[in-house]
């Protein structure tokens, strides 16, 4: 990182705290985004601002994080000197393992080689690349500010910068796109031997542009049994290369290249959320900000924690979360998860026959066919 890396360790403590950043801004809306981020980039000062005054208020929330992620919005749109000086206060205020993950979700058309040299000497050793196609039109269909060129230029950079961890974003599903695209796409990624690679089908979510395309009849979301085909396809072609699907929609060159921080989401260890939107949890509590980057810097310019939500999880909230959770995981939950609830048993015994899962190590797991109805699963597991 840029000074002085508050080491507390110098190893990592297993069940160390996340911590997640969320940069509210982009230079434009992808047409299917519905995260919370705006494009008037003048405002990045106010947040910033107000940023260092919320990373006030949880001075105390964890002795120690290990991992460090930068989302969005578009975190790579920061400058070199906002981005310093943003790491620079983060480590002011909280403790860090030494091998701490440092993750930067980036656009492509943000990089070349020398921005990407300066994101390795501040100490970022992860990115996170929003490709999610490297055909030109279905890039122009998605909205995205990069053509594939860009792409295929920003993928360069990134080796040629050192970094050796690398994960490309890809999204798949998209009107009249074939397996045969698809599969060239995946190639194309692979050429580059990302240590991670997260595939997501495209969501038409409501209130963004190719939501409203759809409710005028111009396009279909992909129906179901395409969908399962894409997924089944993807799970199994990444696999062969050599790739863990570790969670329903993630792949990691081998258990060492899992995104260490997505994975406090998954499992209940605690992470904290700064920013706008940003969700928190600890001790069977979670907490959310306001999406609003008005209300955001209001509150916390009159002292106050930009809350705008809370909730207390009982024993059960919490067993529940952990089987839609972990279901979605290569790791699966405890058998003891399944069998315990109205009718569970007859559900297990069922998904066992019918190869949807599977019981390794007390632990029941879902066959790929498992994890692409797993949702449905979920819920007739669930009282």
């Amino acid at each position: 990182m840029s000074k002085k890396y508050n080491q507390t360790s110098k190893i990592a403590v297993a069940g160390a705290a996340g911590l997640y950043i969320h940069v509210p801004f982009c230079r434009r809306k992808c047409l299917y985004c519905d995260f919370a981020s705006g494009t008037d980039l003048a405002l990045i000062p106010d947040w910033l601002a107000a940023l260092g005054r919320e990373m006030a208020l949880y001075r105390d929330f964890a002795p120690r994080f290990d991992t460090l992620y930068f989302g969005g919005g578009t975190p790579s749109l920061l400058t070199p000197v906002q981005l310093a000086g943003l790491l620079n206060r983060v480590q002011d205020h909280f403790g860090f393992a030494a091998d701490t993950e440092i993750t930067l979700e980036a656009n492509p058309d943000d990089l070349d080689l020398p921005v990407l040299k300066n994101h390795r000497e501040l100490g970022i050793n992860r990115l996170s690349l929003g490709v999610q196609s490297f055909d030109d039109r279905e890039l122009a269909f998605l909205g995205r500010r990069h053509d594939a060129a860009q792409a295929l230029r920003a993928l360069d950079g990134c080796r040629a910068a050192g970094f050796d961890h690398l994960g490309i974003d890809l999204m798949y599903g998209l009107p009249g796109q074939t397996l045969e695209a698809w599969e060239k796409n995946l190639d194309i990624a692979l050429s580059f031997q990302p240590e991670h690679l997260s595939c997501y089908q495209l969501t038409l979510e409501r209130g963004t542009p190719l939501a409203r395309r759809q409710a005028a009849g111009e396009l279909q979301p992909l129906p179901e049994e395409r969908a399962r085909e894409f997924f089944l396809f993807t799970s199994e072609f990444l696999e062969d290369r050599g790739y863990l699907h570790y969670e329903i929609s993630n792949f990691a060159r081998g258990p060492t290249h899992k995104s260490r921080h997505n994975c406090k989401y998954w499992d209940h260890t605690p992470y904290l959320g700064l920013g706008p939107a940003a969700h928190s949890y600890r001790d069977g509590r979670r907490w959310w900000n306001h999406a609003s980057l008005e209300k955001y810097c209001q509150a916390l310019d009159a002292g106050q924690a930009p809350v705008a939500g809370r909730e207390v999880l009982a024993a059960a909230d919490r067993r529940l979360e952990a089987l839609y959770l972990g279901l979605r995981t290569w790791e699966g939950v405890d058998l003891d998860l399944v069998r315990k609830g109205h009718d569970r048993e007859a559900v297990l015994q069922e998904a066992l026959r019918t190869g949807l899962g599977e019981v390794r190590g007390g632990r029941f797991i879902l066959t790929r066919e498992g994890m692409a109805v797993a949702d449905h699963l979920t819920l007739r597991f669930m009282d």
